[in-house]
C-alpha cells in the first residue's frame, strides 16, 4: 500500500511542478479541454491536489497511526476529499468569480449617458466623457446626432456610433424662456 501512496504523492508533486513551469504551454496545447468539464469540482488542480494529499496522508497514517490497511486507506480517502473541498471552495471557486474584464466594445456605449467636455458644433466634432460603471470613465470624439450645437457641461446620451465616433444628443433639452 505504501508504494501506492508514494506514487500518488510523487505524481502530485510532479504535476504541480510541471504545471507551474509549463502550465500555459500545456493549456494552449490541450486547447481548453478542461474548460468543457461541466462539474467544476473535477478541475485538474482539485484532482491533482486530492491525489497528492491522498498519497501524503496515506504514508503518514500507514507509518505512524498503526491502523489496519483498510482503515488507513479510508482515512486517506477522507483526507483527500476534505482537501479537495477546501481547495475548491477556498481557491478555485473564488478565482472563477474574479475573472472580470474591464474591456468594452464601442458598441456597448449606445444608450450610455455622458457629459460634453469639448463643445460639439452643429457640423464637426467635440468630445464626450462617458462613465463605464465599475471600469471608470472614457473620453470619445463625438458629433451632434441632431445637428445642433451642444455646449460643454451638458449631459448627453449616445444615440449612434459611426466610424468610431459617438453620435450624441442632449439628454434634457431646456425650454427657452423658462429659466
Amino acid at each position: 500500500m505504501e508504494a501506492l501512496y508514494l506514487g500518488c504523492l510523487v505524481g502530485g508533486v510532479l504535476f504541480a511542478l510541471i504545471s507551474v513551469v509549463f502550465g500555459d504551454w500545456i493549456g494552449d496545447a490541450l486547447g481548453g479541454v478542461f474548460d468543457a468539464v461541466s462539474l467544476e469540482f473535477l478541475q485538474p488542480i482539485v484532482l491533482a491536489g486530492m491525489v497528492t494529499v491522498f498519497g501524503g496522508a496515506g504514508i503518514l497514517i500507514e507509518r505512524y497511526a498503526g491502523l489496519p490497511s483498510v482503515w488507513s486507506l479510508s482515512a486517506s480517502i477522507l483526507c483527500a476529499l476534505f482537501s479537495g473541498i477546501l481547495l475548491y471552495f477556498g481557491y478555485v471557486k473564488p478565482m472563477r468569480g474574479s475573472e472580470n474584464s474591464v474591456g468594452y466594445s464601442i458598441k456597448d456605449l449606445t444608450g450610455k449617458i455622458g457629459e460634453v467636455t469639448v463643445p460639439v458644433p452643429e457640423k464637426g466634432y467635440g468630445e464626450v466623457l462617458v462613465s463605464m460603471g465599475g471600469s471608470g470613465n472614457t473620453l470619445h470624439t463625438a458629433f451632434s446626432f441632431d445637428g445642433e450645437w451642444i455646449p460643454a457641461g451638458v449631459r448627453v446620451v449616445v444615440i449612434d456610433i459611426a466610424d468610431g465616433t459617438l453620435g450624441v444628443s442632449e439628454l434634457e433639452k431646456k425650454e427657452e424662456g423658462l429659466e
